[in-house]
């Protein structure tokens, strides 16, 4: 619960707490403090059993640090047995977005014979290509657009 807390801030916790409660109602309260945490623990423990309880007999091995979204997915993922490693191993996104990128950047539009309509469409291909690769060319102002 205190493990960020040095040694320096817990020396500077007691003298503050010394001169506010002053050493004589010092121990009264932090017998008070030290009860009510207990209090509090023991309400807890009954409640996680009280809702084991209710879930039934398959759940008994439930931990509600489960219920952590970060923790559960740690855990799935340290399962080997769903053979999720494999898959993240065998799945390289970056090698994918490389060699789609290539395709799209080294492919040369091929001259279809079959009609003028689809060489049009090539063209705008490369026009649309040409224009991402030059960040500085401004598309053409159309006044009846805007």
């Amino acid at each position: 619960m205190f493990n960020d807390i040095g040694p320096l801030e817990l020396v500077t916790l007691v003298i503050l707490a010394v001169l506010v409660f002053g050493p004589d109602k010092l121990p009264k309260v932090i017998q008070d403090v030290m009860r009510t945490v207990r209090k509090i623990r023991e309400f807890s423990e009954s409640a996680k059993q009280d809702i084991r309880q209710e879930l039934g007999p398959e759940f008994k091995d439930f931990e509600f640090e489960d219920l952590n979204p970060k923790t559960f997915i740690r855990k799935q993922l340290d399962n080997d047995d769903l053979g999720l490693k494999e898959i993240r191993n065998g799945f390289d996104l970056k090698k994918e977005m490389a060699e789609v990128t290539d395709a799209v950047h080294s492919r040369d539009p091929e001259p279809s014979a079959a009609s003028g309509s689809s060489g049009a469409r090539v063209d705008m291909t490369k026009k649309s290509v040409d224009t991402m690769k030059k960040p500085d060319d401004r598309p053409p102002f159309d006044a009846d657009a805007t």
